[in-house]
């Protein structure tokens, strides 16, 4: 089945799995519901929580985002951590520390990553509150950013940050399986900020990337700046 001709362009499976995506919102929205009334209870950690989310399945930026976060908390004088879930990690227990020499297998090539780009303390595992709670055992975090968890409810959050794709937005706007949104295109309202990798609209902030230097892969002293190719 090609998800992507279901979820980002209208098709006979659309149709079919609408009433599976009308339940699947409901249980969304019910589920948000208890934790916004206290039925069903979230957790505070010691410091102010910085969720970085979005509302659809797949890749969006999320994770430069956290990258330039992190960087722009440090040089503004905090102490950020950073969680996440450590996708595709095959690590025993968890939750996992991170560190730029970790295993990759272990934690996650991405956890990895945000570690090495950022040089902050970093836990991950699929509960957040867990993570949360382990990196502050360890270090003098004041501030933790949350690198994906935006359905995480369980973890209570202070300020809320939706990244979108500038390009494919919300597919055809259902929720799983018959589009690609985890919660109704509704629930942006009730973010704090919404950052767009692309062109954004009213009320969204705009977020490109910009590469300035070419680093040999097999030899990673080897660095030229993106600039001396110009011409």
């Amino acid at each position: 089945m090609d998800t992507d001709r279901i979820w980002y362009r209208r098709s006979m499976w659309t149709v079919v799995l609408l009433p599976l995506s009308w339940f699947f919102r409901s249980v969304a929205l019910l589920r948000r519901s208890g934790y916004r009334h206290n039925i069903l209870k979230s957790t505070r950690l010691d410091v102010p929580v910085i969720v970085v989310g979005n509302l659809t399945v797949g890749g969006t930026g999320k994770t430069p985002l956290v990258i330039w976060l992190s960087d722009f908390l440090t040089q503004s004088g905090y102490r950020p951590g950073i969680i996440s879930r450590g996708y595709r990690g095959k690590a025993r227990h968890w939750p996992q520390q991170v560190r730029p020499d970790s295993d990759p297998v272990s934690v996650g090539d991405e956890a990895v990553v945000i570690a090495r780009r950022t040089g902050c303390p970093m836990a991950v595992g699929a509960d957040r509150v867990a993570a949360g709670q382990a990196l502050l055992q360890h270090h003098q975090c004041d501030v933790i950013v949350s690198d994906d968890g935006l359905q995480h409810y369980r973890l209570h959050r202070d300020v809320e940050i939706v990244v979108v794709d500038g390009v494919r937005r919300f597919g055809n706007g259902e929720c799983l399986p018959a589009g690609p949104l985890r919660e109704p295109v509704g629930r942006l309202q009730q973010a704090d900020f919404v950052v767009t990798t692309g062109i954004a609209t009213h009320g969204e902030y705009a977020m490109a990337y910009s590469g300035n230097e070419l680093r040999n892969l097999q030899d990673n002293s080897q660095v030229q700046s993106a600039a001396s190719l110009s011409g």
